[in-house]
This record gives C-alpha cells, structure tokens and sequence, in this order.
C-alpha cells in the first residue's frame, strides 16, 4: 500500500504509518483494503480501508484515494451509515452536497454522461427504479417497481440499470433500458429515485435526491453526510498533507474531468521517444495509455478503431495529417508544452509538467481561433476564480517563476536616468509560433531588435537571447556585432525573471516572456500575434480584428494559467493544480532527468561550439 500509495501517512498524521515489521507495538493496527485478507500472521486489531462513494478515477489501472472510509467492521461504509454519529457542528451538508454534485464523482470509470435530454426527459422530471441487475433481488426489484407507478403522481417513471452494476448482467425489469450510463445523468434526470441499499442509492441521498427503499422509507440526507464525514479521513496525493472532505471531493472532480477528456485521445503522433513515458502517463484513462504511431495513416486507423481523437505534436505532425483525419472524420487534438513547464529546458529533453490541449488548433497559430482565445473571448469568470487568478500570480512574481525556471542570476542593469528600459527577449527562429504567429516584416530577432530601435531611438535596450538558441539546440543567433549596434546590452546565458523586475517595459514578437511581464505589470509592446495579445493589455502592432474583448490581467490569467492548460505532478504523475506544481518547483529532486538529459546538455554544448553563431 506504501508503494502504491505513498501519502497514505497523510490520512493519519497523528499516528506511524509503516509496513508491517517484526517487533511492532502492541497498540499496532494493520490497515487493509476492504475485501482484501489480513496477513496469516497478524492477530492484532485490523482497521478496514474503503474510498465508499469516493472512489477514484482509474489512470491505466492506477486508482490513488484521496477519501479513505476507515473502520473495523468488514464493510466501513455500511458500518458507517449505521453507526449515526451526532451532527458534527463543523460539517455543512449543503456544502458537500454542492461539491460533490460539481465534482461528478462516485460512478466506475467510462460510463457516458449526456445528461437528461438522452434518456427524453428534462431535469428533475422523472422517477427512477434503480434495477440491481442481480437475480437475488429480482423480488425486491419487482416491489420497488411496484411502489414507484403507486407513487409517480403523474410523473414518468423510468427503469435504469443500476450504473455500479457489472457491464455484462442482465436486467431484471422488463421496463429496464440497457443503456450503461453514468449515475449523475439519471440523478440529473431525478425526481426521486426508488433503489436498494447500495452505492446507487447512497451516491443519490448524498447528492440530495429522495431516495426510497424498500418500505418507501426515504433517506435523510444530512444523517449520511454527518455518517460518511465522521469515518472520512482525506488526503492529498500530490502534497502528501491532510485535507478537509469538501477539497477531496474537489479534488477528485477535478481528476474526474481529467480522465474523461483523457479518454477521448486514442493515438498520440510526433511525440519525440524521450517524451512518450510521460505522455502515456499525462493522457492515461481508465481506457489505459494511448498508442503511439508514427505515421499519419496509422494514427488515424488506430484513432479510428478505437473510437478517439490522435492528439498530435505540431512541429512534428506529418503534412497530411489534417486531410486524413478529416475525411476519416477523426478529431484532432493539438498538444504544446503549458505556460508554466518546468525547471529546465525542452530541448535538454526534460518532460513537460504542464501541457496545453487544444482541440481547435495550436495556441499559438493566430490564424484563426484555438480553444484557448474562444475560452478568453467567451468565459464569465467568477469572483472566486480571479482571486484565486490573482493569488496565483502574486505568488508566480514573489517567487520568480517562469515557463523554465532556469537557475541562475541576472546582472544588476546600470542606471540609466531619463531613458525607459527595455527587454528584448529572443526567441527560436523556426519554433511554429513565430512561423504561425509572426506579422508583417518582424519574423526574426534581428528584425525585432531594429523594430524595438526604431520605436524607441532613446531606451536603453536589453536584448537577451533565448536559453535554447544559447544551449546550442535550436536556431535564432543574431550576430554579436549586429546585436551590439542595436542594443545596449545582451545579456548571454542569465535567468529571465530577475531582469523583467529590472524593465520598464518588453518588446517581443509572441514570446511568453511577454505574458510574463504582463503578470508583473510591466508594459508590453507586440510586433506578432501571441495568445495574450488583442485583450487590451498590450500594445499590438499587429492587431486581430476577431480579439474585440477586454480583459482584465487577472481574467487572463484565470483563462491561461488555470483553466486552460493541463497539470501533471511529476513525482506522483497524477493531475494537479497549478499551485502545486509551484511548490514542485522549489524541490530538485524531480528535475534533474536522467542520463539522457545529461548526454543531452553535452551535445548542446558541442553543437554552440561547431556552430557558433548559428545556434
């Protein structure tokens, strides 16, 4: 279970939480899985160990618990239930109730959720009949059958395979659909809800739904939630720290939403081989890991057999990768590193711990709309996501983060009295966002550095190149020469934070640095078409006529830090919120890669030496 699970500590931080040693204390409790056995050898107390209604989603077979129900009575659900413990003054039902009805939660992996309208009923419009599908309840089946048209009162009353039930049994009720659908499409579709003791009708109470049992007696909802949060210990996977029952639920929503985009992706396509452990691990389902193919045609018949989408790197994808799908009718979904990536470089083959997923077309290919810019021109974003917007941020400035978080320092620029200082920030001269984002005639540094002059004759300009053209990985070297006349300083191989906190103001073609100086309040100049353009928080030499909304920089933030990209804890590889990919950050341990990163940095360094000057 330690292996497994290795915050399970943190469901017990009051007590030791080891493996089973010789010797042990004699107050000693074996923890164990409900429904596993007990070691032969222990005579000791046992506590059982069950997620209830909680459980987790599956990530290619990895379930990892944030709620454990703890007792030791076989079934610590059941146990719990019964006990009825007094209301706990510090538990709101109406809270968890709410959670939990956001978070979607507590049906198996995979069931599909189209909501009332497929089972041809509004909200709130029908009575159900829960069928167990088990033989051994046919009778009580038939009677809840029978209760539910004595009680309907005019309203429908629909037969639906009880969700928890196996795949293959058999209906019991000659009304029964067969459709295996998830339990919150019928809780939507609820009025009330007839059903035997068991998950269902558990899963039903606790989201506020009457819930009748044999005997027509109903459920009280309160009571549940005051008996499930009594026996509930909560923990997080990725901090390892304790948490309250409401942030599990929270938590678990949000993996829950996770896997199920995860699902739809069947086929990954251009993912370089030292990416493809982590991508499989990034994009897992309860489906299992993607394929990965090499070719267009692959992919498609692979995404096409299974019934997803390939989700395709864009510098990579083959040429006739669009065409194929299309006529195959085959999703495509476009996948790019996120805005906060890691503590190294790409290129240095070091995996992404954040990616954005765009259905629509790279975010960066100002072409035409990506899901993320309909996301920015569309979303309402509530007063609890921009001050979360907001904290984020303030902690992304406090604490210097970037998109690389490369070590290292900057040098204190000289006093320069009466000018504006100005970052020019270089960028990868073939990267796809310059080639998809680029205007007009700045599509190189070099063109930048003179466009930057030209518009500021009399700032002292700081022209820095980027970290993977240094490295010796990618092209976008400007000559010395050339980048001296123009600006007053380059500033080789120094970290990017500590000279946006020294700036007045950047000036960029569509690097993220210039996202970044937004988020610390400098201004922006940009002579492309990044993603953060067009909002009114930037000056746009290139303006794009469809971006006619402004945004505030916490309403961006809130679209491209949070609810955009995808996060992926890389010790637990398991999903994750920004905040605490933040904290991952400030550890070394998971950054360091492996022995080909380190054959990785030698090679740069011998290509910046055979090729100096061409990166």
């Amino acid at each position: 279970m330690l292996r497994r699970w290795p915050h399970l500590p943190a469901f017990w931080p009051e007590a030791c939480v080891g493996p089973l040693r010789a010797g042990v204390a004699p107050d000693a409790v074996m923890a164990v899985p409900a429904g596993d056995a007990v070691p032969a050898r222990w005579d000791g107390r046992v506590l059982r160990l069950s997620p209830g209604p909680f459980a987790p989603p599956s990530f290619a077979g990895r379930r990892v618990p944030a709620v454990l129900l703890a007792g030791e009575a076989p079934d610590p659900v059941t146990h719990a239930l019964a006990a009825a413990p007094a209301p706990d003054a510090g538990i709101c039902p109406q809270a968890l109730q709410a959670a939990l009805r956001a978070a979607r939660i507590g049906g198996p992996p995979g069931l599909a959720d189209p909501g009332p309208a497929a089972l041809g009923h509004g909200p709130v419009e029908a009575v159900l009949v829960i069928d167990p599908c088990d033989p051994s309840r046919r009778d009580a089946a038939l009677g809840l059958w029978r209760d539910a048209l004595a009680q309907a009162d005019g309203r429908p009353v629909l037969a639906l395979r009880d969700p928890h039930a196996p795949a293959t049994a058999a209906p019991l009720l000659g009304a029964t659909r067969r459709d295996l659908l998830s339990p919150w499409t019928l809780l939507d579709v609820a009025a009330g809800v007839h059903a035997l003791p068991g998950p269902m009708a558990l899963l039903g109470t606790l989201a506020g739904v009457a819930v009748r049992g044999p005997g027509g007696r109903v459920a009280d909802a309160g009571a549940a939630w005051a008996a499930i949060a009594a026996a509930a210990r909560c923990a997080d996977p990725v901090r390892g720290i304790p948490i309250d029952l409401e942030q599990a639920i929270a938590l678990l929503g949000d993996w829950r939403a996770a896997e199920a985009a995860n699902r739809r992706i069947a086929v990954c396509l251009g993912m370089s081989f030292w990416k493809r452990r982590r991508m499989a691990a990034v994009l897992a389902s309860a489906a299992g890991p993607p394929a990965f193919a090499r070719t267009a045609r692959d992919a498609v018949a692979l995404a096409s057999a299974r019934g997803g989408a390939v989700a395709a790197w864009p510098s990579r994808a083959p040429a006739d990768l669009t065409a194929r799908a299309a006529a195959a009718g085959v999703p495509v979904v476009w996948v790019e590193d996120g805005f906060i990536r890691s503590a190294g470089l790409g290129a240095g083959f070091l995996p992404a711990a954040s990616l954005a997923l765009d259905g629509r077309r790279p975010y960066f290919d100002a072409g035409g709309a990506s899901d993320l810019e309909i996301l920015l021109a569309t979303t309402t974003f509530p007063p609890a996501l921009l001050a979360r917007a907001a904290a984020l941020r303030d902690v992304l400035v406090a604490r210097g983060i970037t998109k690389y978080n490369l070590a290292g320092a900057a040098p204190a620029l000289p006093p320069t009295p009466g000018r504006r200082r100005i970052l020019v920030p270089g960028q990868v001269e073939d990267d796809l966002s310059i080639l998809r984002g680029a205007a007009g005639a700045v599509r190189g540094n070099l063109d930048l550095l003179r466009a930057a002059r030209r518009a500021a004759p009399n700032a002292y300009i700081a022209f820095k190149p980027h970290p993977d053209v240094e490295a010796g990985y990618r092209r976008g070297a400007v000559p010395a020469d050339a980048a001296r006349a123009l600006a007053d300083i380059v500033l080789d191989h120094v970290t990017i934070a500590p000279l946006l906190d020294q700036v007045d103001e950047v000036h960029t073609i569509t690097s993220l640095t210039g996202f970044e100086a937004l988020l610390r309040g400098r201004a922006v100049t940009c002579w492309g078409q990044p993603f953060y353009a067009g909002w009114g928080l930037t000056q746009d030499h290139a303006p794009i006529a469809r971006r006619v909304r402004r945004l505030t920089l916490d309403e961006l933030v809130a679209g491209a830090l949070i609810l955009y990209p995808r996060y992926q804890d890389p010790v637990s590889e398991l999903p994750c919120p920004p905040e605490a990919l933040l904290d991952r950050l400030a550890e070394t341990a998971p950054w360091r890669g492996g022995l080909l990163a380190r054959l990785r940095r030698w090679q740069g360094q011998a290509m910046a030496r055979l090729l100096k000057g061409r990166g």
